[in-house]
């Protein structure tokens, strides 16, 4: 029987250096990569079985760099990233894409989302210098997520992007993960079910977290501070619901510690 073509897909972006123009060491020894593969293995299992409205499937991919480093005005990780997405439109024909990237990836997934595959971004604990563009997140949803005890990316500066490209036209929400790490160690099962619900949910696959959709839909004039939830209220809110614990769809799961 001929497998389904792809109707949506998700590409993964792992982290790197401020400046580096080594490529990246092969398998294991990529640890940046290899933080993902929890991800990656999330992902394929919650979108195994499901389907897009065409019936089809969904792609999940990692993203190989050329260099380690961003490398300032070069800025080479986005470019591979663009490469990426040009590559699966002649491959499929356009299908939407979320883009999933932590550190030095999420900001090559927010730079890179003007592609016209691109439909959203999730960022985990993105790189987000105070000057980068927004303009390219207009009628893209935008979720970054950032731990309150970051000591390497700024969870205020992944805070201030998605009030400044909410303002230039994007869907965007901040959530924050209380007592975890820039390397997503600790807590680490709460960032993976976490991702996984937000990403199946911003290809429409699964129900989006109600607080989530809800800020996903606040006007461009919003305060700084709408659209901005916690993880363990999020979870405390399910709980009072009564909401069960589903597999990785619904706001049960995100919420999970």
């Amino acid at each position: 029987m001929a497998q389904a073509p792809p109707s949506a897909a998700v590409l993964i972006l792992h982290g790197g250096r401020e400046t580096g123009l080594k490529p990246p060491p092969p398998g294991l020894l990529n640890l940046p990569a290899v933080r993902m593969s929890p991800f990656a293995r999330s992902l394929a299992r919650a979108t195994r079985d499901a389907r897009g409205d065409d019936g089809g499937r969904v792609l999940v991919r990692s993203t190989r760099y050329t260099h380690r480093g961003w490398n300032g005005a070069r800025e080479d990780p986005l470019h591979d990233v663009v490469r990426a997405l040009d590559a699966l439109q002649d491959e499929t024909g356009g299908i939407p894409v979320v883009l999933l990237g932590h550190s030095m990836g999420g900001r090559a997934a927010l730079r890179a989302a003007g592609h016209p595959l691109v439909t959203g971004v999730v960022g985990l604990a993105p790189w987000c210098p105070q000057g980068d563009p927004v303009t390219q997140l207009a009628g893209r949803d935008t979720v970054l997520i950032h731990s309150s005890r970051d000591r390497v990316t700024s969870p205020q500066a992944s805070r201030s992007l998605t009030t400044r490209a909410r303002q230039a036209g994007a869907r965007t929400c901040f959530i924050t993960i209380q007592d975890s790490d820039h390397a997503m160690l600790r807590r680490a099962p709460s960032w993976h079910r976490l991702a996984t619900t937000l990403v199946t949910g911003l290809l429409g696959l699964t129900p989006l977290p109600a607080d989530v959709a809800e800020s996903l839909a606040l006007p461009e004039d919003a305060e700084d501070t709408d659209g901005t939830l916690d993880l363990d209220r999020l979870r405390a809110a399910a709980e009072a619901a009564g909401a069960a614990e589903p597999d990785a769809s619904g706001a049960a799961s995100a919420a999970r510690a």
